[in-house]
């Protein structure tokens, strides 16, 4: 499947919950590529949980790890990358994307919120209004995800290998472009 790619890598962006790291497993596996999460690298860079290093440090400083992490990530090859959801936020950030094809996995906020519920992890979904909190942050994200070369619908009805069989049916089409 990797001929028309041709070891370009995929960014995969989008809301918190809106299945990057588990569709990116599924589609690492198979175009044969490599899957890194970014968070997770970031975790290890950092040496703590992303929870302690944005309590510790804040949210400049995290963003500025992100770039870093995201930057060496770019300079790979044959790789699906799940970004974090907030990395669309730094133009510096979509100049490492735009090492290879970008695709948003976009999900209605009732499904984000439902996914996430419970989930102590992250430090922007620390609120007792899980959806309002959800929906002020894709108001401030969305039109940076427009910018990706391919939008996939995730719903709740799609199970993770479905999404990634829509973002490899629809890659011959976008690599035309």
């Amino acid at each position: 499947m990797d001929g028309n790619l041709r070891g370009l890598n995929i960014f995969l962006i989008g809301m918190m919950g809106s299945g990057k790291s588990s569709v990116g497993q599924v589609l690492a596996g198979r175009l044969g590529y490599r899957f890194f999460d970014a968070d997770i690298v970031l975790e290890r860079v950092a040496q703590t949980s992303i929870n302690d290093f944005f309590a510790r440090e804040g949210e400049s400083a995290f963003r500025d790890l992100e770039s870093r992490v995201l930057g060496e990530l770019a300079a790979q090859t044959r790789s699906v990358v799940a970004t974090g959801g907030g990395a669309v936020l730094r133009r510096q950030n979509w100049s490492y994307l735009r090492h290879g094809l970008v695709v948003w996995l976009s999900a209605p906020v009732a499904v984000l919120a439902e996914r996430l519920r419970g989930d102590e992890t992250r430090p922007l979904l620390k609120t007792e209004d899980l959806e309002g909190k959800l929906k002020t942050l894709l108001g401030e994200r969305e039109a940076l995800y427009q910018e990706a070369d391919l939008m996939i619908e995730t719903t709740a009805a799609l199970s993770t290998e479905e999404v990634a069989a829509q973002i490899l049916a629809a890659l011959p089409r976008v690599l035309k472009s």
